[in-house]
């Protein structure tokens, strides 16, 4: 269960852009923003409050990949495991962010919330393999 302040925070993004369903996009964004991640409990919330089913915040959510359900870092480090950087070993640049940061497959992120380190399809620069950002 979320913390009130969570909520009330919601309800202030959701006054400064109305209660409308075209406000979800940019409340889930400012949302993100102030927690690094959409809590579940609170996209129902906020769906509500707009005026959208459940069903299509979550559509949405899912749908764009800047949206995270899990808690991030402050800084995301995000490494190309796209094919030109596959075959020029991005995993080995993958394992050693994990190694140094004390991660994990099922640990993502540090303890401290500072880093999280993920995988990305491309970061579009393929020349450049293998690519972080």
């Amino acid at each position: 269960m979320l913390d009130q302040s969570y909520y009330q925070k919601a309800d202030e993004i959701i006054a400064f852009y109305g209660k409308k369903p075209s406000s979800l996009i940019p409340v889930m964004q400012d949302i993100q923003g102030v927690y690094r991640y959409l809590p579940g409990e609170l996209l129902t919330y906020i769906a509500k409050e707009i005026g959208v089913k459940e069903a299509k915040a979550y559509s949405v959510a899912t749908f764009y990949e800047n949206f995270s359900f899990e808690q991030k870092g402050k800084y995301v480090i995000k490494v190309c495991d796209g094919t030109a950087c596959h075959v020029r070993k991005s995993a080995a640049i993958l394992d050693a962010f994990m190694k140094e940061l004390g991660l994990s497959d099922k640990k993502h992120t540090t303890d401290d919330m500072l880093f999280t380190v993920e995988t990305v399809s491309c970061l579009g620069a393929c020349g450049l393999a293998p690519t972080c950002t």
